[in-house]
Formats: C-alpha cells, structure tokens, sequence
C-alpha cells in the first residue's frame, strides 16, 4: 500500500484499484484542471486541482465505508467511483459545465460514455469490477451510490473543508471526520445519526458562507460569464468539436481562446485579469420574472438588446442571471427520537440561512469599462431596473 501527501487529510493511502487509476490520462488529466476556476482570480493561492480533490473524496470515501461496515467488492466500487467521480468534468470544471450540457446533453456525473472500451474500463475490469456499476455510482444511483453523490456525500465534505483551506477562509471548516463517523442507512436512505442536528447544520451553514464569499464571488462571476460567452464564440466559430472541447485541460481551453480571431481579446483580459465591470447588479425582486425562466437562447436575445440600443459590439455585454435560489442541503435526513426527518423540518437556522440566501443573489450585466454607462443605460431601459 502506497501513501500520498495531502494537504487536507495528511497521508491519504491508496491500494488496488484506485492505486492503478490513478496513473490513468482520464484521471491525470485531472492535474489540469484548477478545482476552483475563475476563483483563483479572488483568492491567488486557490490553485488546488480536482486531482487533489478527487483523492480526498476517495479518502473520506474510505473511512466512510469502514465505519457502515461496507467491505469486499462493493466497497472497491464505490472507491473508485469516489476517485472517479469529477473525471467527467470540462475545462474549467463549473464554468464551462452549461455549455456542455446544451452541446452533449450530459452532465459531469454522466461518465458511462468515457468508461466504454476505454482505459477506465481495462483498469476496473481488470479488478473484477464492471464499469457501469461504477458510473452509476458516480451517478448517485443506488444505496452506495448516495455516498457518492448526494445530500450526505464524500464530494461536498471534501471540497467544503478543502476550498476554505486553499483559499484561507474560515467559513468552509466543517469536520469531515465526525460527519463521515456519523453517517448510517435507515432504510436504505443514508443519514446521520441520532444526535447530529447540529452536525448537519454545520454543511448548511459552511456551504451557505462560501458561496457567499467564495463561490458566488462578483469578481469570479464576471470572469467566469466572459469565459463562458468566449468558449460558446470557439465553438461557433471553429471547427472544434463539442466532444474535444469537454476534453479540454484549462490551458488548452486559454490556448484555443488565444487563437480564435473573435475571442481573443476575451482570453486576453481574461489571462491578464483586465475583466468586464458591473453594469448591472440587481437584486431578486427587481428581475422580471420571465428572464428568472429564461433559456440560453433567450439571454443571448436579451443581451443582443442591450448591445443593439447602447450602440456596442454584442461581444461587450454578457448578462450573467443565476438560476433561483436553492439550497439542497436542507433535505439532509438526520435522525431525531428515533425518527429520520429532513434536515429543514427540524433546524432553526433553515429559514434564515434560506432567506439570506435570497438577499444575495443578484442578476448581473457586465461590460468592458469603455462601455458601462452605455451598457447601464440600455439595460435600465430594457428591464426597467432602478
């Protein structure tokens, strides 16, 4: 058995399966992809990958199983699904996901199209294992597959604690440790045991301080809107495929960017972080409620708008509309007097954690600072924001 150095977990050991998947080019490709994106611009000593991270979901993962007593095949599966299960990303990781999945019909956790007749598949089968098993794993199907992917799982314990660590702040501390040695099936539904209320609500309240500081971070949103109109622009420009494009590292990404005649300029200001301003940054209530249910193509109609009647280039307006308020953790089970219940029907700090998560989501418009007052004046006039 081998054992790696991590930053977070200490010495994450590795044996059979794992330890041959990791010498794969699906999983070393993982080494080029920043977990973070366009956060590093924020936050410089953000510059963990998702390799990193996928070897602390395998590690928590495996301490995981052990305290459910899952062992044999059924736990070198879930092992690897674990290590496996950001093998499906994009470059860019979340960035550039959406444009995958309007291109390919896929998400990140769709993986069953890398895993036939490819290398993936050799190493599992090679280790009795059946490649579909594990990709609907990485899916969240199944009972094991929750630990995956899920309310509970591996992924978000890692990423939480991991992020705040790389980024220095605080907020994303949570004990992967306790959560993963309180973890039990009730009825086939992973939950935390009696007691662990407020263990279920340190996730809620870390992921709620993170997004708000870190992943949701105006800066990060500009760059991360500029990358995604620039990668939609290369493929509709180029003859690069959508299938190449979703193979992509980070630098091949920037690298394509630069040579493309209409995104060059993107992936300048993007590499010299000379980004788009605030145009626009509006407030729930103010946004009408059709653009709140707009498609992609609807957006781009919306921002052609703002081009048309602030006399610019259409490249010098990129709105950035987030989808509604969610937050998923609220549906973690946790055991009380005897009984699973979710986690927003027993926890105070639900409501309020909900309602501060609706006054900080704004809709944003972003422009190249020669532009803004135009910019901000059509689109003023477009939605009729204060």
């Amino acid at each position: 058995m081998n054992a790696i150095k991590d930053a977070v977990h200490d010495y994450v050991e590795v044996d059979g399966v794992v330890q041959d998947l990791l010498d794969t080019a699906a999983m070393q490709r993982l080494r080029y992809v920043k977990q973070l994106s366009t956060v590093r611009l924020v936050y410089p000593s953000a510059s963990h990958t998702r390799f990193e991270h996928s070897l602390g979901v395998y590690h928590l993962a495996r301490q995981a199983l052990t305290h459910l007593g899952v062992e044999g095949a059924r736990a070198e599966a879930v092992r690897a699904a674990a290590l496996l299960h950001d093998v499906g990303h994009g470059p860019y990781g979340h960035q550039t996901e959406r444009i995958i999945e309007r291109h390919l019909g896929r998400h990140h956790d769709d993986v069953h199209h890398l895993f036939e007749d490819s290398e993936l598949a050799a190493v599992l089968e090679s280790h009795g294992l059946a490649p579909e098993v594990v990709a609907n794993l990485i899916a969240g199907e199944g009972k094991l597959g929750q630990l995956v992917s899920g309310d509970l799982d591996v992924d978000r314990m890692d990423y939480l604690v991991r992020d705040a660590h790389h980024t220095g702040v605080p907020y994303g501390t949570v004990d992967p440790g306790r959560l993963v040695r309180v973890l039990r099936f009730v009825d086939d539904a992973l939950v935390l045991e009696e007691g662990n209320v407020a263990t279920a609500e340190s996730l809620l309240v870390a992921r709620a301080l993170m997004n708000a500081t870190v992943y949701r971070h105006h800066v990060s949103r500009i760059a991360g809107s500029m990358l995604e109109r620039a990668s939609e622009t290369l493929l509709e420009e180029t003859d690069l495929t959508a299938e190449r494009f979703a193979r992509m590292t980070d630098a091949d990404l920037l690298s394509a960017l630069r040579e493309c005649q209409p995104t060059t300029d993107f992936a300048a200001r993007l590499a010299e972080r000379r980004l788009y301003k605030r145009a626009a940054w509006a407030e729930l209530e103010a946004v009408p409620e059709w653009l709140l249910e707009a498609d992609h193509d609807e957006v781009r109609e919306l921002e052609d708008d703002v081009a048309d009647r602030a006399d610019v280039d259409s490249r010098s307006v990129v709105v950035d509309c987030p989808g509604r308020p969610s937050m998923p953790e609220t549906e973690t089970r946790v055991v009380v007097g005897g009984s699973v219940r979710r986690l927003h029907e027993q926890s105070p700090l639900v409501q309020g954690l909900q309602a501060a998560q609706r006054a900080q989501w704004r809709l944003g418009v972003y422009a190249p600072e020669a532009d803004l007052e135009a910019v901000e004046r059509a689109v003023s006039s477009v939605l009729a924001l204060e």
